[in-house]
């Protein structure tokens, strides 16, 4: 049995606890010399509200992963019996909050894939909302999480022990980063995992999973998040 690890921290705890069962850049250079350009209708599109069909079509896909990954169907979420223990900086953020409710942008897609029949997989989530929402949001969480070296969830009476470890945020992309390492473990069997969250102007890029994949993907993801060809509001 393979343990159902969040794929969002945003939603980090709604999708955990609804486990079913566990198992084991840089800027571009820029020249002082060069000619002034009108930079405002870059301005506001980085500000601009995208659409979750937008942010869909800005999802990395099959094509884009190379051969042997497949894409897994969102888990519906659960939301009876959860209890967090010894983390009070989460119980603080609520009851919606450890069910992914208090960041629950509307504009919002998804994506999941594992690679072949391994263990190993890897997450895509995009969010769309104003820059403060969205970095008011993150921060939050990560905040709460990492705040708390170990912590535990009963989900459905079932104890998942969390161990969360900031890691350094991956700079020169985006407006504001954030990275963590967490462990999880039921029923004797463990689980790592690695979430990179990149927030660029009014979207949020999250990327979660096994961890030599979330830094396999993680450039490619925010490239094609960001890539301006298929915008739309």
């Amino acid at each position: 049995m393979r343990v159902r690890v969040a794929t969002t921290a945003l939603g980090i705890t709604a999708a955990l606890l609804a486990l079913p069962a566990c198992s084991t850049g840089s800027t571009a250079d820029q020249n002082p010399s060069a000619a002034p350009t009108d930079t405002s209708s870059d301005r506001a599109q980085e500000t601009a509200v995208l659409s979750s069909a937008a942010l869909e079509s800005r999802l990395l896909d099959q094509s884009d992963l190379g051969s042997g990954y497949l894409p897994q169907p969102e888990r519906p979420a659960q939301h009876d019996d959860v209890t967090v223990l010894g983390c009070p900086a989460l119980s603080k953020l609520g009851d919606n909050a450890a069910m992914g409710g208090t960041l629950a942008f509307p504009d919002r897609a998804k994506a999941d894939f594992a690679y072949g029949s391994s263990p190993s997989e890897v997450s895509e989530e995009l969010y769309s909302a104003s820059p403060e929402k969205l970095s008011d949001g993150i921060d939050r969480i990560f905040d709460a999480m990492t705040d708390c070296p170990t912590y535990q969830v009963l989900a459905g009476g079932t104890p998942i022990d969390i161990a969360s470890q900031k890691l350094p945020a991956p700079h020169g992309r985006g407006d504001e980063q954030w990275s963590q390492l967490l462990t999880f473990t039921a029923e004797g069997r463990s689980r790592l995992d690695k979430q990179t969250a990149v927030r660029d102007g009014s979207l949020l890029l999250v990327v979660s999973g096994s961890p030599a994949l979330v830094d396999r993907y993680l450039d490619m993801a925010l490239t094609k998040a960001t890539a301006t060809a298929t915008a739309t509001s």
